[in-house]
């Protein structure tokens, strides 16, 4: 078996060793992001031109800026989390020197990276999988939009809040149906309203989601139907109360009072883009009762707006990342499946992937942690994902055809056949590079060769190195004018 043959065989052998073990090492490793909010877990694909005249003599030289590339990337995504793609691209220069270039103390732990392989495209390629503390690049974005007058942090915009509480009668029981106390309820709006905030009512959005249900295909999965309900607020704030009156005769007087008393309470707020319960309490406030049930809900709609401040809000508001479902049609064998992992890894927004499932006569499923505002979600996996993809392939062999909820629906086809499908995902260049930045194709096209390459999928950025007076580049739009 000649050299060629045995790196053909072994790259998908080591892709698939990669993800089982990145698999592995997530599932036992508590996720700190949700918990405290102060790393994230990111994986990221490091290249290096291995014809560089710099590595021809020190092999060590290469697997460094392999690695270092690897975890540059790491960095640039964990920044991509608080920070716009454009924003990011127009800004790399002064992010890179005041970041990126921060590995050592940025990244908490390295969990697990791929033994280094050369590709049928000419690079080298190591897979990644680290820890990062997200707190530290939130700050240091912080500090530069001061320092630089920049506006560097992505803009979540005001959340909208929906609310609902309901009253109980504790001697009525259970099998009475609870009334929605207005007077509670307006309280709450009432107080998020001064924080700016939209409130939306919870009875608009059940309507909502019942007519997304009458609208949706029937042959529509349940899961998908459930994932794909239209979310009328971003946060939805849920109590039920209930009380019970106590009545006591003064001897004296002969007069009869009657208080009202809370037996149970129960609050929690869900983040509808995640179905979290991002907030939940039972415990029931003390020394508290009312003469009357109108005065008691009005102090109880106090007592619940005051477990929500402004920042609260803002804080699961401003979450790094999200999870959607990816359903592709038309993937015909699984190690084509397993390619297109290995390249939605490279992606600058996809934070990690998991291949559920495969179908070759039906729909494969990936679970992708995306780094993405609330903005319009289908433009930006359009223009983050599908784009960069097609741009790999020269041609438009993938087309998104829904992105409702959290599931996105895209199709594959392509006139290559199977046998062939490797070949065509390992000879061309990462889809990630048809997205990179200038400063990072200079850093690793280091050959006219490699920058002639890179030039076919991203004329642009080669465009401003050739404007800025590098002669690679120069040299490699020509060869690609002229061809």
């Amino acid at each position: 078996m000649n050299t060629y043959q045995h790196q053909k065989r072994l790259n998908p052998i080591i892709l698939v060793l990669f993800f089982f073990m990145a698999g592995l090492m997530a599932c036992f490793s508590p996720n700190l992001a949700n918990a405290a909010g102060k790393t994230i877990l990111v994986s990221a694909e490091g290249l290096a031109d291995p014809q560089a005249d710099i590595y021809q003599n020190d092999k060590g030289k290469l697997l460094d800026a392999l690695r270092q590339d690897a975890k540059r990337q790491v960095i640039e995504k964990a920044v991509g989390s608080y920070v716009e793609s454009s924003t990011l691209v127009e800004n790399y220069a002064l992010i890179h020197d005041k970041i990126l270039t921060r590995t050592k103390g940025l990244i908490k732990r390295v969990i697990k990276e791929s033994p280094p392989w050369k590709g049928e495209d000419g690079f080298m390629h190591m897979l990644l999988k680290a820890e990062v503390y997200l707190s530290s690049i939130k700050d240091s974005l912080q500090v530069m939009s001061k320092t630089e007058r920049l506006s560097l942090l992505k803009d979540y915009g005001n959340p909208k809040i929906s609310v609902a509480i309901t009253i109980r009668d504790a001697k009525r029981g259970s099998r009475v149906a609870p009334e929605r106390s207005d007077v509670a309820e307006n309280i709450l709006k009432e107080r998020f309203s001064k924080f700016g905030y939209r409130v939306w009512s919870e009875d608009a959005g059940q309507l909502d989601a019942q007519t997304a249900d009458r609208t949706m295909p029937k042959n529509q999965s349940n899961a998908t139907t459930l994932a794909t309900h239209i979310k009328t607020s971003d946060f939805s704030i849920r109590g039920e109360v209930k009380f019970k009156s106590l009545t006591a005769t003064l001897q004296a007087s002969g007069l009869t009072i009657t208080k009202y008393v809370l037996t149970s309470w129960t609050i929690k707020c869900i983040n509808n883009y995640t179905s979290e319960e991002v907030y939940f309490n039972n415990t029931i406030p003390r020394n508290k009762s009312w003469s009357d049930e109108d005065a008691a809900m009005d102090d109880i709609g106090k007592l619940i707006g005051e477990q929500f401040s402004k920042g609260f809000f803002e804080d699961h508001l401003m979450r790094t990342s999200k999870i959607f479902q990816l359903e592709i049609f038309g993937l015909p064998d699984y190690d084509t499946g397993t390619l297109f992992k290995k390249e939605m890894i490279g992606l600058r927004p996809v934070m990690n992937v998991d291949f559920r499932n495969f179908d070759a006569q039906g729909l494969s499923f990936y679970e992708i942690d995306f780094a993405g505002t609330r903005g319009n979600f289908t433009d930006i996996i359009n223009d983050t994902v599908i784009k960069p993809l097609n741009r790999k392939f020269g041609k438009d062999v993938f087309k998104l055809v829904s992105a409702r909820g959290d599931v996105v629906r895209v199709d594959f086809h392509t006139t290559h056949k199977i046998d062939d499908l490797p070949g065509k995902f390992n000879k061309t260049l990462p889809a990630s590079l048809s997205e990179a930045t200038p400063e990072r194709i200079e850093n690793l096209a280091r050959t006219e060769a490699t920058m002639t390459q890179v030039a076919r999928i991203n004329p642009e950025a080669v465009q401003q190195l050739s404007q800025q007076g590098n002669k690679i580049a120069e040299k490699a739009l020509a060869a690609v004018n002229d061809f």
